[in-house]
């Protein structure tokens, strides 16, 4: 997990090369209004990463400690729902793809911040589903497998939205003379994330698992909704790029 220090160190990091990106006269104008729908888009990604990421912490111990995980007399371990996420991916990552395309070719495919909005908003739901669940284990109960794979499912969503189409505005969004750079500055913010949902399981016994569980749900959906009201003027920042 990412210390303390390190993920502050990060956030300063990224402040100082937005600053630079965006302030500085170095850039032209349209790398500087890129450079600004990158920020954006890169806020929107670390506030995903940081719910998505907690599939190591809060959501394992989650499985761990309160979910039916037997069968047939049988009980299969926790971390065995590490593999749930990545079989959706494979299964998901076609029809996605195709529906992208499907989409374009009708002129109604949504632009990056849309989909980013909508990644956003099924890591949200994601959280919102285990709400109910977690307060029906307040008082040692379990629940069923079924709470955790839809969890699971909507944040594979939420990634096949977000995920590739980052990496793919950032290597048309970035400027030419400093592409490598940016790309890397655009792993920062999963970094940031990952120390954010780091932070977040460290409540996983210290808080309610329902308002834990509410919080990160409704911080997702609230970033949603606020990237949604941005999406064109970000579109705009964009300079026709898509």
């Amino acid at each position: 997990m990412i210390s303390d220090g390190l993920g502050w160190a990060l956030l300063a990091i990224s402040a100082a090369v937005f600053w630079w990106l965006i302030g500085s006269r170095t850039w032209s104008m349209e790398e500087r209004k890129r450079s600004a729908a990158v920020l954006v888009l890169f806020i929107a990604s670390a506030v995903f990463w940081a719910a998505f990421e907690q599939a190591g912490s809060s959501l394992n111990l989650f499985a761990e400690r309160s979910t039916n995980r037997w069968i047939l007399g049988w009980q299969f371990p926790a971390g065995w729902f590490q593999f749930v996420q990545p079989i959706f991916v494979v299964t998901l990552a076609p029809v996605f793809a195709w529906l992208w395309i499907a989409l374009n070719r009708k002129g109604l495919e949504p632009s990056s911040p849309a989909k980013f909005s909508m990644g956003l908003l099924f890591g949200g739901l994601a959280f919102a589903v285990l709400v109910p669940a977690a307060a029906m284990t307040r008082h040692g109960a379990q629940v069923g497998v079924w709470w955790l794979t839809g969890t699971y499912f909507l944040q594979t969503l939420g990634e096949l939205c977000l995920s590739p189409v980052g990496l793919s505005a950032m290597t048309k969004l970035a400027p030419e003379r400093a592409a490598g750079f940016m790309m890397g500055i655009w792993f920062l913010s999963i970094s940031i994330g990952d120390w954010l949902a780091g932070k977040a399981g460290s409540l996983y016994s210290s808080m309610p698992l329902p308002t834990l569980f509410g919080v990160v749900a409704l911080f997702g959906i609230v970033a949603a909704a606020a990237l949604s009201v941005l999406v064109r003027p970000t579109v705009r920042l964009m300079s026709g790029v898509k």
